[in-house]
């Protein structure tokens, strides 16, 4: 057996600028064994891909809910393991720190929190650096480091705002986080920007008209993520197939289903 601080010191050396770590996020345990199967050197969870599987949209999980889904993506593989954990579960900095405790306790290497939560909205800087600096503290006080990542969702919330993110990711790290994440970024300006004016590791969210891996690289991201992507990539193949099925009446569906079935087998065995 791997240890929590074993996996965690790994996970943050992955982390190399202008080397992105390609990191994908499974939703449940096959989709974990499979992306494991794969080649892929850690996994993350995902909020809204893992609410999907409970027929539930993001933003509806429970801190006891995704706790419990951690321990299951952690035990499928002996991948270090990344956690969702949306704004902690919390808007006081006494629970963000308890969530990282948790997250420490089930296994995970890696956390991320969130400057966001229905409401009241985006937090302002002043309470959401506390919040980070509380998970950090929690995060960095043990036997075993989480790696804690510190988002500022801006541009994913509707305030596509350069500058305030900037002074955010800035302030995050100074309270202590180790990897920096501004979910919506898109240009390759304003990703080179970010990364030029932190000192941490970078993540960006594979979007439609995120630059590709390698122009990311070229930027200095030390790693790359895809959200919900891979979770409702799946979602979206079975409703081709299904509509497939049910409007012409053919299985042209079944030829990616054959390859399917071939992946789970090597990954499962």
């Amino acid at each position: 057996m791997i240890s929590q601080a074993d996996k965690a010191q790994r996970f943050l050396a992955l982390h190399r600028p202008g080397e992105p770590l390609l990191m994908p996020n499974p939703w449940d345990l096959g989709s974990a064994k499979l992306l494991a199967s794969l080649g892929f050197a850690a996994l993350a969870t995902t909020s809204s891909g893992f609410a999907a599987t409970l027929g539930r949209n993001d933003g509806s999980v429970t801190r006891d809910e995704a706790i419990i889904h951690s321990a299951v993506i952690v035990a499928a593989t002996d991948l270090p393991v990344s956690a969702d954990l949306e704004n902690a579960y919390a808007d006081d900095p006494a629970g963000a720190a308890e969530t990282m405790r948790l997250a420490i306790e089930v296994g995970l290497a890696g956390a991320s929190i969130e400057d966001f939560a229905d409401e009241p909205g985006i937090y302002g800087i002043g309470p959401a650096t506390e919040r980070v600096a509380a998970a950090a503290e929690a995060a960095h006080g043990g036997p075993g480091r989480l790696v804690l990542t510190a988002r500022a969702e801006n541009f994913i919330r509707g305030n596509p705002d350069l500058a305030d993110t900037i002074a955010r990711l800035q302030a995050y790290q100074e309270a202590g986080a180790d990897v920096l994440y501004a979910p919506g970024l898109r240009s390759f300006e304003d990703i080179s920007q970010v990364v030029r004016e932190v000192d941490r590791p970078v993540n960006v969210l594979a979007l439609d008209d995120t630059p590709p891996v390698a122009e990311l690289a070229r930027a200095g991201v030390a790693r790359i993520s895809v959200g919900g992507g891979f979770a409702f990539a799946a979602v979206g193949a079975v409703v081709a197939a299904a509509t497939e099925l049910r409007e012409q009446g053919t299985y042209a569906w079944r030829a990616g289903a054959a390859a399917g079935a071939a992946a789970a087998r090597r990954a499962f065995g």
